[in-house]
């Protein structure tokens, strides 16, 4: 199975995607990590991906395409992959058609977050991480369970996001309506779109990501 999760910053798509790959035995895929690994590795692409960012500039939407291609032909994919924060143009979207059919893969769905724009805000603002393990919290919706430690790793330090502020939230809600948001109309049109309401706990979402999907063909 391959899933596409779709929503604007905030929306919760890394956390459901690190749940929903655990319960379905499938591959989370976030672009900012694999880039990161490919250079990492030091890679072909991943060589090629370190110019381009030590230069100042973004990286190509050939080159992160490139970077999922080869990652997705890993064997730990087999059972398929969810795609957290790609595609974000419809460009990506037309390029990302053609790896999967290049490779005989068919996308199952892209489920649709759907929130409240005010109540997101709110959301990133109060967002903070474990900075040994990378798990995530919230001032108000996820505390951890000990104050100060972490659920995980029992690590004591914790960080922000310095861009998890209201203006800059704001700001990164615009490119998204921009530019992302016609591919819920993309996806619509070629039957893949799934909805579900993405304010409840993250346990209720996940449920309902989970009823979609059980009711897939």
């Amino acid at each position: 199975m391959n899933l596409i999760l779709l929503g604007p910053p905030g929306a919760g798509k890394g956390t459901q995607a690190k749940e929903l790959a655990a319960r379905r035995s499938l591959v989370q895929l976030s672009t900012g990590e694999m880039l990161r690994a490919a250079v990492q590795a030091g890679s072909e692409v991943g060589r090629r991906a370190k110019a381009i960012m030590d230069a100042g500039d973004l990286v190509p939407d050939e080159v992160v395409i490139k970077i999922i291609s080869d990652r997705v032909d890993q064997p730990d994919c087999k059972n398929g992959v969810i795609l957290d924060g790609f595609p974000r143009t419809l460009q990506q979207a037309a390029a990302l058609d053609k790896m999967f059919k290049d490779k005989k893969r068919k996308l199952d769905a892209v489920v649709e977050l759907k929130v409240d724009d005010s109540k997101l805000v709110e959301r990133i603002v109060g967002r903070f991480t474990c900075t040994t393990c990378g798990e995530g919290y919230h001032d108000r919706f996820k505390r951890p369970k000990v104050r100060g430690v972490c659920d995980v790793c029992g690590g004591t330090e914790f960080s922000r996001r310095p861009d998890d502020n209201a203006e800059t939230v704001n700001r990164r809600l615009m490119v998204y309506y921009r530019e992302t948001s016609p591919l819920t109309g993309y996806y619509f049109c070629k039957g893949n779109l799934k909805s579900v309401d993405g304010m409840g706990a993250i346990e209720e979402v996940g449920k309902a990501i989970d009823r979609v999907l059980d009711g897939l063909k």
